[in-house]
């Protein structure tokens, strides 16, 4: 019997859910833009390895601090709805999730290697990218995994 107590009940759960997973979301978002931060500071810091974007190539231009570390934030805010999308309509939502990030990160961190810039920025971009996709493609499973959208 599927009555409106029922309903409620399972609607406050999926609420619940929804809750957990946003909020660890909203975590992994931090971590990935500490990530980003943490990154730049290594390759402009002690390196001394400017981050790409030229103009030429089409792009923003030299990669601020503030905008570099927004833009990872954003990504694992961007990466927790295809997450919920996918556990809401997908029959393996993990499976499908870290393909989707996977291929995402490696091609993230390849585009850099295809610019003209000095290899040194090449790689520091390519690393740090790759070290921001591997936070968001770790963290957010597991947050839906506690979730307990593992099997779904």
């Amino acid at each position: 019997m599927t009555g409106p107590m029922y309903q409620d009940s399972e609607r406050r759960t999926q609420a619940a859910q929804s809750s957990k997973l946003w909020a660890g979301g909203l975590a992994t978002a931090c971590v990935a833009a500490l990530v980003a931060f943490v990154g730049m500071l290594i390759a402009r810091g002690i390196f001394d390895i400017a981050l790409l974007s030229p103009k030429r190539e089409g792009t923003v231009g030299n990669a601020s601090t503030a905008g570099y570390v927004v833009a990872a934030f954003m990504g694992a805010l961007v990466a927790t709805l295809i997450l919920q999308l996918l556990i809401t309509l997908s029959p393996n939502p993990l499976s499908f999730f870290s393909w989707i990030v996977g291929l995402v990160t490696l091609s993230l961190a390849v585009v850099p290697f295809t610019t003209d810039a000095p290899v040194s920025s090449q790689v520091a971009t390519g690393l740090i990218n790759l070290c921001i996709g591997i936070v968001i493609m770790t963290m957010l499973p597991q947050t839906a995994y506690s979730r307990g959208a593992g099997g779904q």
